[in-house]
């Protein structure tokens, strides 16, 4: 279903291409009465969008149906679908809630690492070759010296490989007094 406005504009556009104004909404099979038709219900609306707007500013948390109640008791009564109409075409959506970010308050921190061997650190990093295949690189990193224990690389790295890359490392220097994964999904 195309709406009016859109009819209007298609009898505009033969017309500008060379046709009558009969020709043209025969063309488009519309009756030449709806192109000097203009809706009121812009200027019915008017009032109620006005006062939507000023009260949706004082109580930005409110949403259409809320408002809807405020306007009913300054006597601008209308039904939920109306206002949500009004509300939608204002661009009077509510912002989203944006989750809290929780602190971990219970989990004790590891402290910066005060010498080599204290603290190591395991991150994946992802890369592509030129012919497309996917590679999976397991680093391994002192985090007080800044060393590189170990570069694993792969197509597919899963869990007993990373064991497997950690007992060795371990064998050749020692277990560290923490272990540090970084499983943060933005990374």
């Amino acid at each position: 279903m195309v709406s009016s406005q859109a009819q209007r504009d298609q009898v505009a556009l033969a017309m500008e291409r060379g046709h009558s104004q009969r020709q043209a909404c025969e063309l488009i099979d519309l009756p030449r009465s709806i192109l000097h038709y203009r809706s009121v219900r812009a200027e019915r609306d008017a009032p109620a969008l006005a006062a939507m707007r000023r009260i949706a500013a004082m109580y930005p948390r409110y949403g259409y149906r809320r408002i809807r109640i405020f306007l009913q008791r300054e006597g601008h009564s209308m039904g939920p679908h109306r206002a949500h109409r009004l509300w939608r075409g204002a661009g009077l959506q509510l912002p989203r809630r944006r989750p809290r970010r929780r602190v971990a308050s219970s989990r004790p921190r590891p402290l910066p690492a005060m010498g080599p061997n204290q603290l190591w650190a395991y991150d994946f990093i992802f890369d592509a070759c030129a012919n497309g295949q996917k590679l999976k690189c397991l680093t391994v990193i002192d985090e007080f010296t800044r060393e590189c224990l170990a570069i694993d690389v792969a197509g597919s790295i899963r869990s007993a490989r990373v064991i497997d890359v950690l007992t060795r490392l371990i064998s050749e220097r020692g277990a560290p007094m923490f272990l540090r994964s970084d499983n943060d999904p933005n990374s």
